[in-house]
């Protein structure tokens, strides 16, 4: 593992933990809305799309009729790793935040620290592998 693929790994649960610690501020500070707001949109998406996004990008993106854009094929993968990423976060947070209710335990410091947890472990699982 290469350091720009490690720093990438752990910049979710960084900044998981970061969120964490902005819980200290006083409430309605614009550092600690930012933090929590950056970690619930990116956060878990990001760790989770890394993890199966190898097996799920196998084959190749299929362009337009016209030959013109020669690039297709990679940025159409960036823009659909771009709109998983706050897709997949919202969705997590959101059934997180709905199993904590139903279970009579739901707190805002309890949800982030649950999700900051299922992204520090998603940043240690391998990605898979295309079949």
């Amino acid at each position: 593992m290469t350091a720009p693929e490690l720093v990438t790994r752990m910049l979710p649960p960084l900044a998981g933990w970061l969120a964490v610690g902005a819980l200290t501020l006083p409430d309605g500070s614009p550092a600690r809305v930012a933090a929590v707001v950056v970690f619930l949109t990116a956060g878990p998406g990001a760790a989770l799309v890394r993890i199966w996004w190898p097996a799920s990008a196998a084959g190749p993106a299929e362009g337009p009729a016209d030959t013109w854009d020669t690039r297709f094929g990679r940025r159409s993968d960036l823009l659909e790793r771009l709109m998983l990423v706050p897709l997949v976060s919202v969705a997590v947070v959101t059934v997180t935040a709905t199993a904590l209710l139903a279970a009579h335990a739901f707190s805002g410091r309890r949800v982030l620290l649950l999700l900051t947890l299922l992204t520090m472990l998603a940043a240690y699982c391998p990605r898979t592998r295309p079949s």
